[in-house]
């Protein structure tokens, strides 16, 4: 593979660099993602960003204009966001740059770096990732065909090898580790608390397990019972989980909240004269249960660190899929980079010409009315006279572009042009 130049860089961190607990301090929910984004390219060192936090991952995308500096602002943007010294933080940050960083995206979309391999929801957790940055300015075009690749990688992984064909997403096997550490969940009564997508998934995956009596509850009344109906459950006000704790075997969590829902109290009250045990899953960063919870008697907590070593027991099975994906990462890295260097050069160097036509023309036409008394000759001159203007304003500027194609500089000269003359 003929290797590339540019200024895209990855700093993150994942399930496999630091604890849960780590991950909740550094993850990105809401609205405070879009100010994320606003943050980071409003920094000197760089130029487009895409923030992309999952219940595995806290990553920053973005074009640099110099690394080193635009390192130094997202481990701080990261330091901030998790009340971190950088020397606690270090030993959990990777980066990566250039082809390297292309490849790690396209990893991520296709499944290979999640807990879970090869699961589904990745690809929608990159795709609102994208469009999230697209709507606060911080994709432009250096990330926005990055990301339209990554898109199309994670499609192809899925679609040409069966790497997503067993356990398929994180709500499914949060569903298939309970139902392993319980034997089966037929007869057991389940509580599911978040009715969002992972909600969703968590829910259809437990009928599929033969669990018959789902309990659903959600901050939005409205979707807990579209929920319930779906799944022939039933729904308890958001407000009255404690009333139905007690009598629960199961209790599985996947909200966005970003903040502890239920404490050891809380369960404690529920459970004062309850004999039966109950099993937590909670799939939920930052976590909806509060971590002393699996100290009460009777309880047991399982969160994303049981589930990632769960799941790492079944890649043995699925490494020669994985092999295959890592070979359409590889295809498609090179495809980027040929189309990324492609758009340096000759064709973004014709589109500009073309549009800086089209003004001339339109300016012309503009002013026909006053130039309606000139005679063929001088229409000739005043034509010849702003074509040239036109080609001695765009000749640097498309020397340069040919110049530095396939370099860093060449990238940012291309991005740059392409914002400021609005060139798809």
């Amino acid at each position: 593979r003929v290797g590339f130049r540019m200024s895209i860089v990855v700093i993150g961190v994942n399930h496999r660099t630091g604890p849960i607990e780590f991950l909740e301090r550094v993850s990105v929910q809401g609205d405070a993602l879009g100010k994320a984004i606003t943050g980071l390219v409003s920094m000197p060192n760089i130029r487009e960003a895409v923030v992309l936090s999952t219940c595995n991952r806290t990553e920053v995308y973005a074009v640099a204009e110099r690394f080193h500096g635009a390192y130094a602002d997202i481990r701080d943007f990261f330091c901030e966001l998790g009340g971190l010294h950088p020397d606690d933080l270090h030993a959990h940050l990777y980066s990566q740059h250039d082809e390297a960083a292309v490849a790690h995206l396209f990893e991520v979309a296709a499944g290979l770096e999640s807990a879970v391999l090869g699961e589904s929801e990745i690809l929608g957790q990159v795709r609102a990732a994208w469009e999230t940055a697209q709507g606060e300015g911080g994709a432009r075009t250096t990330l926005n065909l990055l990301f339209r690749h990554a898109l199309e990688t994670g499609k192809r992984a899925r679609t040409e090898t069966s790497i997503g064909r067993h356990t398929a997403s994180v709500s499914h096997a949060a569903v298939e580790m309970a139902t392993e550490r319980l034997g089966s969940l037929q007869g057991r009564r389940v509580l599911v608390v978040g009715a969002g997508d992972m909600g969703e998934g968590v829910a259809v995956a437990l009928v599929a397990a033969g669990a018959t009596d789902i309990v659903v509850t959600n901050r939005t009344a409205e979707r807990a019972e579209q929920l319930a109906e779906r799944v022939s459950g039933s729904v308890v006000p958001f407000d009255r989980i404690v009333d139905v704790l007690g009598g629960v075997d199961v209790l599985l969590t996947c909200t966005g909240s970003g903040s502890v829902l239920i404490d050891a109290d809380m369960v404690a009250t529920a459970r004062r004269d309850v004999q039966h045990p109950m099993l937590v899953v909670d799939i939920a960063v930052p976590r909806d249960v509060a971590a002393d919870v699996e100290r009460l008697p009777g309880v047991t907590v399982l969160n994303l660190d049981d589930l990632r070593d769960w799941a790492a027991r079944g890649l043995a099975l699925r490494a020669g899929e994985a092999d295959r994906v890592r070979e359409i990462v590889g295809e498609e890295v090179e495809r980027f980079g040929m189309e990324a260097t492609a758009r340096q050069a000759a064709p973004l160097v014709a589109q500009l010409h073309e549009k800086a036509e089209a003004v001339r023309q339109g300016e012309l036409e503009r002013f026909s009315n006053r130039l309606a008394s000139l005679d063929p000759a001088q229409r000739d001159a005043v034509d010849a006279v702003t074509k040239g203007i036109v080609a001695k304003l765009l000749h640097q500027l498309s020397v340069r572009l040919k110049d530095d194609a396939g370099t860093p500089q060449g990238e940012r000269n291309s991005a740059a042009v392409r914002d400021l003359f609005d060139i798809g």
